[in-house]
């Protein structure tokens, strides 16, 4: 019974590698991809029928997988392409002592979500006077998904959003199974909030946002600003693949971080519609003593949102009422 379990996990395991490894070449191979994929296919049942011996079966499709992922990992990303407007800059920062200037802030005249004027726009600020730190989280459907946007708020400027997202290039849409390939690069969009956010409470049909404070010093606080301008410039040079499991607009929060200093792995990293709850028992986000029910009630912002769209306080509308305290 146990060598019947493992020859059954073992062909389990390498179904799916054959299957991840279709997908790659469907996806990801340069030219007459469809036949190339239909080539691997046939390579493999070949294999299958015509090798003998069970191990070695096993042992070629498992080095079929193999001379994929090889030829896979030598893809290289890169920072020239027909971009959407939107996405057409990469943001970088220079740090000269207390002083930050970004390069590239976004903020969109928008007059529908698909209609709207980019503005790319420079932005100085201190890190002596950043005032805190908000989670954005915004759900379009299931209650399980979510995107998340960082901003950081300051004493003497309009604060600064942080949202890690794929960057398509024209024509591209987005799909979670393409995302499992290499078919996106990641961008960093550093944006004014009455881009970021409004433009999903404002309008886009069908997505709602949640605002928290998150519970940190003002030393964390400039320490997690300085970890996203750090990605931010690495980025800027270094292109990287987006992934929809490994590399995304969670998991780089987590790992943009010093090792010791990230937080535990849970699931809810990846099923992250779920991310407040697990910042809320973790004890990162403000509370005002509130269930968490209560506080996501109160944290909801679309209404207050469109109320201020044209408001030049819409930073300071959308937080009204969200509790301040533990």
């Amino acid at each position: 019974m146990f060598r019947l379990l493992a020859w059954l996990l073992a062909w389990i395991v390498a179904i799916f590698c054959s299957a991840w490894a279709f997908g790659a070449i469907y996806y990801d191979f340069p030219a007459v991809r469809q036949m190339a994929a239909g080539i691997f296919v046939l390579i493999l049942l070949v294999a299958v029928i015509f090798v003998r011996g069970k191990l070695l079966k096993l042992a070629a499709v498992f080095a079929a997988f193999a001379l994929v992922l090889l030829w896979w990992f030598t893809l290289k990303p890169g920072n020239d392409g027909p971009w959407p407007p939107d996405v057409a800059e990469t943001a970088w920062a220079e740090i000269n002592g207390d002083e930050v200037t970004i390069n590239s802030v976004r903020n969109c005249d928008y007059r529908t979500e698909t209609d709207f004027t980019t503005h790319c726009e420079k932005r100085t600020v201190r890190l002596s006077q950043i005032a805190g730190l908000d989670i954005a989280i915004m759900y379009w459907g299931s209650p399980y998904m979510a995107h998340p946007i960082a901003s950081f708020r300051f004493a003497d400027a309009l604060p600064i959003c942080f949202s890690i997202e794929t960057r398509k290039r024209i024509g591209q849409e987005y799909s979670a199974l393409r995302g499992l390939y290499r078919q996106y690069t990641l961008i960093y969009i550093v944006a004014d909030e009455r881009d970021s956010i409004r433009v999903r409470t404002n309008y886009r049909h069908g997505e709602d946002v949640y605002l928290y404070h998150i519970v940190a010093s003002p030393a964390e606080t400039r320490e997690r600003f300085l970890e996203y301008l750090n990605a931010l410039n690495t980025l800027h040079t270094h292109p990287l693949w987006y992934n929809a499991i490994t590399t995304n607009c969670t998991t780089n929060i987590r790992t943009q971080r010093p090792i010791l200093k990230r937080i535990p792995w849970d699931w809810r990293i990846l099923v992250n519609g779920k991310a407040d709850e697990l910042l809320y028992e973790r004890h990162l986000i403000a509370t005002g003593g509130l269930p968490f029910a209560e506080l996501k009630q109160r944290s909801h912002i679309n209404e207050r949102a469109r109320a201020a769209d044209q408001d030049p306080d819409f930073w300071r509308a959308i937080r009204e009422d969200l509790p301040q305290g533990k």
